[in-house]
């Protein structure tokens, strides 16, 4: 009776109750249902079904246009004050040459006078040279009026000969050419002139400028550059502004001392070989190949086609063609030698990004964007390594 009491309660049927019937407070477990797992397509939002590569390239395509929007408008401002830029430049370059003696010096000396010691000497150098080579060339200038009237004349007859076989009505008619283009552009070159006397003065003000700031970072670099560290930049990224400020200056003193040690070389070569071959001008020539040489990559070339064109108009073909030699010599020697072993403690850079910093420079700034250039990649380069780089 108990069994038949409890087949009763559990259903007409007794097995419970039936599937398709529903019981309050319960849950069958084969009554519940899963719901189907969505498909890749589903999950991913339409704006992003794309292939990885192209969401990975579009990624870096906006970011690379931020950072080019940031640059060009750098150099805009750059621009407005390319005065003060320059002179800012020129002044790191000072201290970056006169601070080793200046800190040599304050072994025994105070730091002021360590700071005038350095700067007075250095610009008495500079223009004892200057005075030694405006002597030569004054000294020089009635006997090279001679030979360059003789040297236009030999240069006359080889254009003459072949594989030129320029008519002497030819030469004459693009001397009357040259001649009446001076006198018809008079006032243009005039104008030109008087522009030029402008610059001049840019010029005198901006290195007065760089050599005030030189004063400065010579003397006291360190505490302007922990003021502007404390005033200017939040506690957390203190250490890395730290690591990547001497990454910075020392790629660039590494670079503005190799620099300088490349062009003194080139130089020294240069004013060598010009006296053995007995070429007019030896001296200034000389000094034009040693500023030339910042330049890297172009300076040099171009200012030894300047000695092959004085070397053809005073010595005549033979010695210009041993000129030429030599500039390819000086190239062999500066790119092959010089370059590597000197940069080496500094910053290597691929010859073709030297290229294509100084060409891009000289197109943005002209010659003082070529100058610019490579420094500044260099810079760059060290300070993105050493923020690349993990802390101890």
């Amino acid at each position: 009776m108990v069994g038949d009491a409890r087949r009763r309660a559990a259903g007409p049927e007794g097995g419970g109750h039936r599937p398709g019937r529903a019981v309050l407070g319960s849950r069958p477990a084969y009554s519940v249902r899963l719901s189907a797992s969505p498909r890749p397509e589903a999950r991913v939002p339409v704006t992003e079904r794309t292939v990885p590569w192209l969401r990975t390239a579009a990624a870096y395509a906006w970011r690379l246009i931020l950072v080019g929007i940031v640059v060009y408008g750098v150099f805009s401002v750059l621009g407005s004050f390319q005065l003060i830029a320059v002179a800012l430049f020129l002044a790191l370059v000072i201290t970056s040459v006169l601070r080793p003696l200046a800190d040599l010096l304050n072994r025994v000396l105070p730091r002021p006078l360590c700071v005038a010691v350095a700067l007075l000497g250095s610009l008495l150098v500079l223009l004892t040279l200057l005075a030694l080579v405006g002597n030569a060339v004054a000294g020089e200038w009635p006997r090279l009026a001679g030979e360059f009237g003789g040297g236009v004349h030999r240069i006359e007859e080889w254009l003459r000969r072949p594989p030129f076989r320029l008519s002497p009505g030819r030469l004459t008619a693009l001397e009357r050419q040259v001649t009446s283009y001076l006198s018809a552009h008079r006032s243009s070159l005039l104008s030109s002139a008087v522009s030029g006397l402008g610059r001049v003065v840019e010029l005198a003000t901006g290195a007065a400028l760089a050599l005030f700031s030189s004063v400065f970072f010579i003397h006291s670099g360190e505490r302007l550059w922990n003021w502007a560290r404390e005033q200017l930049v939040p506690a957390g990224a203190r250490g890395g502004w730290d690591r990547a400020g001497r990454a910075a200056w020392r790629a660039f003193a590494g670079y503005t001392r190799g620099i300088i040690i490349v062009a003194a070389t080139n130089a020294v070569l240069v004013g060598v070989a010009l006296l053995l071959l007995r070429v007019p001008l030896a001296l200034p020539l000389a000094l034009l190949e040693f500023f030339a040489a910042f330049v890297p990559l172009v300076g040099s070339p171009v200012a030894l086609a300047v000695a092959t064109v004085v070397a053809l108009a005073g010595r005549g073909p033979l010695v210009a063609l041993a000129v030429l030699a030599l500039i390819v010599v000086i190239g062999q020697l500066e790119g092959h030698v010089l370059h590597p072993v000197v940069m080496s403690w500094a910053v290597r850079l691929h010859p073709l990004v030297v290229a294509l910093s100084v060409i891009a420079g000289s197109i943005v700034a002209g010659v003082v964007g070529a100058i610019v250039a490579v420094p500044l990649i260099s810079v760059v380069w060290a300070v993105l390594k050493a923020l690349r780089a993990v802390p101890p």
